[in-house]
């Protein structure tokens, strides 16, 4: 067996082995979904489970999806959990509104979503007791103020949280776990738990009169880790039994590690697959020269920043907060066509365009890796109201790739690193000069950095068989895709 077969063999075993891991999870537990009013709903429960009811509410951004670690664990513990897309996140087709900066605005309607979800979960599941909350991030700010306000909400649990309507005696009940990497939020949770008890610290539970509140850290985790910790979790599932007097056996398992050998395994079987091409890649070009690279990475990282914000103000379309859509979609398309010019000068031009190749990583890129992070790990399917967002971002995201694949066929490592460095800081020169209306791409960084560590290699090996231009036109897609589905739809006129 060759050493080629031998990886695909291991990348095939751990995939499943990853599966078979990811799915235990999810064994013997009822999933439906559904809708309440227009916001999209998950019930996860064992059958004929009666336990107390538990609403979960994810972060900015996040999806159900992201929060399955906790809700598939509150369910194996026999709690009936409901979980849900905030306004313009994961599949909810409503756009959030209001004023960003504004109690009164956008998190009272946010509030007012959550009541309505407590409602319902209260009149369906025909429970007499109060219904807990738990939540993430920005979420924690409203399931803490919509405790306070909603009668049949009794305990609460917030996972890296902040919120300034936190007083010495309410909410009465309050776990707050945070990980370590995130020092300012584990500094609220130690004063949220000092406003009870002076001078005590993570990991204590502390009590005064009717008010029981304590802080934990999960161990190396910052703050998407967070949401599956291990220790998070068993903390989380023991203080909803404490407060509701259950006594739980529930093994709380391995959820993060596994979720990335599955992606590790995804990615690392597209090498073989793409080896079934055809072979059609005219051979690697030399490396470009050091003044020649400087020139065609330096030129686009300035020039982009300098001449969208002009642009961008003549299309004003608003599909995603403070212009970044159609922003995103003129840096991107200014970008690409900047960089394939000079490339074309200097005698660098995309091959002929393989169709079966733009296919097979589509497939493999949006199909299966799509896929399993869908089920997984997070949102990866658009409403039909993202679908002309990305559209639009594939006008400039095509380009921007394509330009990329070019670039890249054939360049050395430091090449490739300082090829995508450079955008990541266009972007942020783009930021610098209008930080009010482009604040939000500041959160696409990270997207595009993974984007070009998890597909960059995927299409590595796919233009070794079949050339750059099939590579680019295929990545583009798929990254106008996830820039898509990744960020909260704001409807015309917000604020903020």
């Amino acid at each position: 067996m060759t050493l080629r077969a031998l990886l695909a063999v291991l990348a095939t075993v751990l995939a499943c082995l990853a599966l078979w891991q990811l799915e235990g999870q999810r064994r013997g537990v009822d999933i439906a979904s559904f809708t309440v009013s227009d916001t999209p709903v998950t019930r996860y429960a064992m059958a004929g489970a009666d336990g107390p009811v538990v609403v979960v509410a994810h972060g900015f951004a996040g999806s159900r999806q992201m929060m399955q670690a906790y809700t598939l664990d509150l369910a194996r513990a026999g709690y009936r959990v409901w979980a849900f897309d905030f306004e313009g996140h994961g599949r909810n087709r409503v756009p959030m509104s209001g004023d960003v900066n504004s109690l009164d605005g956008t998190t009272r309607l946010l509030m007012a979503q959550t009541g309505r979800v407590v409602r319902a979960a209260v009149a369906q599941e025909a429970w007499a007791g109060e219904v807990a909350l738990l939540g993430h991030s920005m979420a924690t700010d409203i399931i803490i103020r919509t405790a306070l306000e909603e009668d049949r909400v009794g305990p609460v649990v917030a996972i890296s949280a902040f919120s300034q309507a936190v007083t010495e005696t309410e909410p009465d009940t309050l776990l707050l776990i945070t990980g370590a990497w995130e020092a300012g939020l584990r500094g609220f949770a130690r004063e949220a738990v000092e406003m009870v008890t002076p001078g005590a610290g993570e990991g204590q539970t502390v009590q005064a009169g009717a008010v029981t509140r304590r802080a934990v850290v999960a161990p190396l985790a910052e703050h998407v880790a967070v949401l599956h910790s291990r220790l998070g979790r068993a903390e989380a599932i023991a203080w909803l039994d404490a407060a509701y007097g259950r006594v739980s056996d529930v093994a709380v398992r391995a959820t993060g590690p596994w979720f990335l050998a599955l992606m590790f395994a995804i990615v690392a079987l597209a090498a073989p697959l793409a080896r079934l091409l055809p072979q059609r890649a005219p051979p690697a070009r030399k490396a470009m020269r050091s003044r020649q690279f400087v020139l065609v990475v330096l030129v686009p990282a300035l020039l982009a920043p300098l001449l969208a914000p002009l642009l961008a103000v003549q299309v004003e379309t608003r599909l995603l907060p403070v212009l970044v859509a159609d922003y995103l979609a003129l840096h991107l398309a200014l970008y690409g066509v900047c960089q394939l010019a000079f490339l074309w000068v200097m005698g660098r031009r995309p091959e002929g365009l393989r169709p079966v190749a733009v296919l097979a990583l589509l497939v493999w890129g949006l199909g299966v890796f799509g896929f399993a992070l869908d089920r997984y790990g997070a949102n990866f399917w658009p409403t039909p109201e993202r679908l002309a967002i990305i559209m639009a971002l594939s006008l400039g995201a095509v380009p921007f790739m394509l330009a990329d694949a070019v670039l890249a066929r054939g360049a050395l490592l430091w090449q490739r690193l300082a090829s995508r460095s450079g955008f990541i800081l266009s972007l942020a020169l783009a930021i610098l000069l209008d930080t009010e209306r482009l604040f939000f791409l500041a959160m696409i960084a990270p997207v595009i950095l993974l984007f070009f560590l998890i597909y960059g290699l995927m299409g590595r090996w796919v233009a070794a068989r079949a050339g750059a231009t099939s590579v680019g036109v295929a990545l583009g897609l798929i990254l106008a895709w996830a820039l898509g589905v990744s960020f909260p739809l704001f409807a015309p006129g917000v604020t903020g």
